[in-house]
């Protein structure tokens, strides 16, 4: 009985001993400290790259530390380069910390030391970087995301919730396909109104951002890129031709004649075009003519313009009027395809009305060929008197050239020596008077004939507006006394 009781004393000693060894050689039961930076719930770091530290009593297995590192804000998850300096853990910013962002420490799960030990952590520390002062927040713009605006006299508006430095802003900003900008801010830097100097192009989409490089007056910067788009498409109309018309000048004012074009276009007049919106410059230089036509094109109102002639178009020809299919209304929209429209004019050819001589022989029907008139020459002096009728006036510098244009030429006998011109005179603008010397009378046995050439034709003479004879006026004289 004694030598049992001994036995089983001695087992549990074993045990015990046993026990205790495990205990102090295989298990360490040591707590892992840990020391973090910031540690302060909403602590400030100074710097933009003031590191994050992980600060241990011990080594520990790095890959295992650095997986449980995360950082986050409202602009998401943080990168940021990781690295040990003995048993510290470094987390420092790739781009740096924000200004005035609250960002938040996370550490979650269970690492372990080199030597075996366990650490489970669960812990959260919000901090601010820099400043603790709110960013500024784009919180209004125009146009609205999406927006159909117009082409013309566009402004944008953009309102931040702080006063802005105006240099980053305007630095930051990026309008795309706007050309010169023009800046204006009002409301305490507040509010930035764009404007530019040209139109946008029609129906595209224009994109925009504000870079987060843009900065408040306190230099805390926009906490994210802003970007927006608009469509330049609120005009869907496209612009055509509504109608085509003469017009007349009246005190410098023209006025629709009411007659059509195709046949009532007349000496004088213009030619009106209207449209069913108002129209660009662009449209000024999209009018012309097959066969070319020489003028300049005005405004007659915001959808209307006039084409005026520097030289009447020619009778009895058949133009084709053009307008571009590259003419464009007050929005930058095309009108897509040529319109053209076939006219003739009610122009008359410049015609000689009447042809006088002093003896009161006067010819005023000339649709005979080969006139022959006789006309009496006093042999003393041989000169020749008559005047021309035209059907239409000739401006100043027509006067100085017709006269030279019109010829008195001996026909037969091919010995007659030329006449000359002696002096010419208009009275009012439609009559020629000329006086030639150097006529010679046909004696009793051959008689003598000159010739007077009018000329005509796109080579001959022509009135103030351009418009000439339709051909060559000839007139025979026979020499008498």
């Amino acid at each position: 009985m004694l030598r049992s009781s001994s036995n089983l004393l001695t087992m549990m000693l074993c045990a015990i001993f046993a026990l205790f060894s495990v205990s102090c050689g295989f298990m360490d039961l040591r707590h892992i400290e840990i020391n973090i930076e910031p540690d302060e719930m909403y602590s400030l770091l100074p710097d933009h790259y003031s590191p994050v530290i992980l600060k241990f009593d011990t080594e520990m297995v790095h890959n295992e530390a650095e997986g449980i590192i995360q950082i986050n804000s409202d602009l998401g998850v943080m990168k940021g380069d990781k690295f040990w300096r003995g048993n510290d853990l470094y987390f420092i910013p790739v781009s740096g910390w924000t200004p005035g962002i609250r960002y938040t420490l996370s550490l979650m799960g269970t690492i372990r030391s080199s030597d075996g030990r366990e650490l489970r952590l669960e812990r959260y520390v919000p901090f601010y970087a820099v400043s603790k002062n709110a960013p500024p927040l784009l919180e209004w713009h125009f146009p609205s995301n999406g927006a159909s605006v117009s082409v013309n006299n566009i402004s944008f508006e953009f309102h931040f919730t702080q006063s802005m430095d105006r240099l980053s802003v305007e630095t930051a900003l990026i309008l795309e396909g706007i050309g010169n900008k023009i800046f204006v801010w009002s409301s305490d830097d507040r509010i930035l109104t764009v404007t530019t100097d040209k139109s946008l192009n029609p129906w595209l989409v224009y994109r925009w951002n504000i870079k987060d490089t843009a900065k408040c007056k306190n230099g805390i910067p926009v906490p994210k890129i802003y970007t927006g788009y608009f469509t330049s498409d609120k005009d869907q109309t496209l612009p055509f031709v509504t109608d085509i018309f003469p017009v007349m000048n009246s005190n410098g004012y023209w006025f629709p004649t009411g007659t059509q074009i195709e046949t009532g276009l007349q000496l004088g007049e213009g030619i009106g075009i209207s449209f069913n919106k108002a129209m660009g410059e662009s449209v000024l230089k999209s009018i012309r003519f097959e066969p070319s036509l020489s003028g300049r094109t005005e405004y007659l109102s915001e959808n209307s313009i006039v084409f005026i002639f520097s030289k009447s178009p020619e009778p009895e020809t058949v133009y084709t009027l053009i307008v571009s299919s590259e003419a464009k209304d007050s929005e930058g929209l095309k009108i897509g395809a040529d319109y053209k429209i076939n006219f003739s004019s009610k122009i008359p050819y410049l015609n000689v009305l009447s042809l006088a001589f002093d003896d009161d022989n006067i010819i005023n029907d000339f649709s005979a060929s080969n006139i022959v008139l006789p006309v009496k020459i006093d042999p003393a002096t041989g000169d020749l008197f008559f005047s021309i009728h035209f059907s239409l006036p000739f401006s100043f510098e027509d006067k100085q050239n017709t006269p030279q244009r019109i010829t008195l030429s001996p026909f037969f006998p091919r010995s007659l020596s030329p006449a000359a011109l002696k002096y010419v005179s208009w009275f009012f603008n439609d009559r020629l008077y000329m006086c030639w010397e150097g006529i010679t009378v046909t004696d009793n046995v051959i008689p003598n004939f000159y010739k007077i050439t009018i000329p005509g034709g796109k080579g001959g003479i022509s009135s103030e507006n351009g418009i000439h004879m339709k051909e060559d006026l000839i007139i025979y004289l026979e020499a008498v006394k």
